[in-house]
This record gives structure tokens, C-alpha cells and sequence, in this order.
């Protein structure tokens, strides 16, 4: 039992001795977001937090909002996704990306294009994944300026629009942060 309990000790230890000399940053993110059929690109914005747990994984969560329009401007969606993401450096300023989200999502119908139909506005929670790949650079002993870019899988269902059922809501996201260390 003793034993069991060092070993446990020591595996904590292990862990969150890298998170505590590496430190934990937290920052705003900007960034451009495009679904593969939405009507047009957009800026989106948000925040995230990222530890080091060893020298070559990380995570990082974040919250975002975005906004983006399909079908001719008759469906506005918008989201804040919450993501969850691993990261993994293969060089000490280079990372891959690979992780899920939870999209909260708003659909707003422009109910003049529908006027024979009762389409009502709803939000839903969708859950996507997303993997990527970004760049961090060390502004300072303790601040990071992050870029990266990451393609989400999320398929919402467009289904309430006449003809929409092909529509691909896949996006990609290229952001830039700026990380302070605490």
C-alpha cells in the first residue's frame, strides 16, 4: 500500500513538475474562419489556456465566437465552440494539434426568404473535432506569440432549408494569440 502510494505520488510529482517550471499561459486569439460552403469568410475571436506537461505535450483549451452565413444569406449560424486540445512538439516551436469541441450554436433564419414555411430559429450543441498545426515563439523570459492553423470537422444539419442538405459547414481556422505567462 505504501509503495502504491509513493509510486502515485511520484507519477503527480512527474506531472506537474513541467506544468510549474514550464508555466501556464493564458491570452487572447484572433483570427479568419471560412466553412467550406458558408457565403463568405470571418473574423472570430476568443481566448485560450496552454500548459506544457512535459517538454513534448501540451494542452490547450479555448472559447471562441464565430459567426458565418450559407444558403444566400437565409441561414446565419452562430457559435462558441469550446475546445479541448493536444499538442505535441516536435520541435520546441512547432506543435501539431488534434482535439474536439463543443459548439454551442445558434440558427437564425431569415424568416423572409421562408415565408410559406414555419422555420423557427433554435440553438443546438454539436460536438467536432479538429487537428492543425501552429508555431510559438517566446516574447520575453515568459509571454508566447502563437499562429497556427486548424481544420474543423462539424457537421451541422441544414436540413430545415429547402435544397441545404448538401451544404458542408467543415471550416478552417488560422488564428494568432498572444500568451502571458503566469
Amino acid at each position: 500500500m505504501l509503495k502504491k502510494g509513493l509510486l502515485i505520488m511520484g507519477l503527480i510529482t512527474f506531472m506537474v513538475a513541467p506544468v510549474s517550471s514550464q508555466g501556464i499561459k493564458i491570452g487572447p486569439q484572433v483570427g479568419f474562419q471560412k466553412a467550406a460552403d458558408a457565403d463568405q469568410s470571418k473574423f472570430l475571436f476568443g481566448g485560450a489556456v496552454r500548459a506544457k506537461l512535459m517538454p513534448l505535450i501540451g494542452v490547450e483549451g479555448s472559447i471562441g465566437y464565430r459567426q458565418e452565413k450559407f444558403a444566400d444569406d437565409a441561414l446565419t449560424v452562430r457559435s462558441w465552440p469550446l475546445m479541448v486540445t493536444g499538442l505535441l512538439y516536435p520541435l520546441p516551436f512547432v506543435y501539431g494539434a488534434i482535439g474536439a469541441g463543443w459548439h454551442n450554436t445558434t440558427f437564425d433564419y431569415d424568416q423572409s426568404k421562408f415565408p410559406s414555411q414555419n422555420i423557427t430559429d433554435e440553438t443546438k450543441q454539436e460536438v467536432g473535432w479538429h487537428f492543425g498545426a501552429g508555431v510559438e515563439v517566446p516574447v520575453g523570459e515568459r509571454n508566447k506569440l502563437t499562429a497556427d492553423f486548424r481544420y474543423v470537422f462539424l457537421n451541422y444539419d441544414f436540413k430545415t432549408i429547402p435544397g441545404s442538405g448538401d451544404i458542408n459547414s467543415d471550416s478552417y481556422f488560422i488564428t494568432a494569440g498572444f500568451l502571458f505567462g503566469l
